[in-house]
C-alpha cells in the first residue's frame, strides 16, 4: 500500500496524530543514537551552542532564503509539480498558530537531533542529507519536490557543517517549516 493510500484513509486528526508519533519516535532515535556516536555528554552538549548571530546568519537567514526560493517555484511552476497529495494541507489547514508552532518546532528539533547531531556527526554530511531526503519518501516520485527536499537538506547541512551547531540547523527548519506552513494554513 502506497503512503499517499495510508494517508487517505486517515482523517485529517488521525493523520496529524500519526505525523506526532513518527517525530516523536524520531527524537527518540536521536537522542538515543546519540549515546552511541558520541564520546561523552560533552561532546554532544558542545553541538548545542545559543550563539544569537550564528542563529541569525546561519540559521534565519538561510531558511528565509529557502522559503522565498520555494514560494518563487510555486509561484512560476504548475500547482501539480509541487502538490504532495495534499498531505501539507490537511495537516497544517485550520489548524491554530500555537498547534502550528508546537508541531513544526517538534519537526524542527527531532529531525535535526537525528540527521545533523547524530547522522551527519558520525558519517557525515552527504550521507545524512541524503537520508534526510529518502525519509521523506512521499517526494521519491515528485521531482520538483524532491530536488527542493535535496537543496534544503544539503543547505541546512552545510549550515551545520560550517558552524557545528545543533540551535542553527534547528532554526532554519523551523524557519522553513513553519512560513511554508502558514502559507497553507492561511491560503484561501
Amino acid at each position: 500500500m502506497k503512503q499517499s493510500e495510508i494517508a487517505n484513509a486517515l482523517t485529517d486528526k488521525e493523520l496529524r496524530k500519526q505525523v506526532f508519533i513518527s517525530q516523536y519516535l524520531l527524537l527518540a532515535a536521536g537522542i538515543i543514537l546519540s549515546f552511541f556516536f558520541h564520546d561523552s555528554y560533552a561532546e554532544w552538549f558542545a553541538y548545542w551552542q545559543w550563539d544569537g548571530r550564528e542563529i541569525l546568519l546561519y540559521g534565519l537567514v538561510p531558511g528565509l532564503i529557502i522559503v522565498i526560493a520555494d514560494l518563487l517555484l510555486m509561484y512560476a511552476l504548475p500547482k501539480s509539480w509541487y502538490d504532495d497529495g495534499g498531505i501539507n494541507e490537511r495537516i497544517f489547514k485550520g489548524q491554530s498558530l500555537t498547534s502550528i508552532i508546537g508541531l513544526v518546532a517538534l519537526i524542527a528539533l527531532a529531525e535535526e537531533m537525528l540527521f545533523r547531531g547524530v547522522l551527519q556527526t558520525a558519517f557525515g554530511y552527504v550521507t545524512a542529507s541524503i537520508i534526510f531526503a529518502v525519509v521523506h519518501i512521499r517526494y521519491l516520485n515528485k521531482p520538483v519536490l524532491l530536488i527542493s527536499v535535496l537543496f534544503i537538506s544539503f543547505y541546512i547541512g552545510y549550515m551545520f557543517e560550517l558552524t557545528g551547531n545543533l540551535a542553527v540547523s534547528i532554526t532554519a527548519h523551523f524557519t522553513v517549516d513553519f512560513l511554508l506552513a502558514l502559507v497553507i494554513r492561511f491560503q484561501k
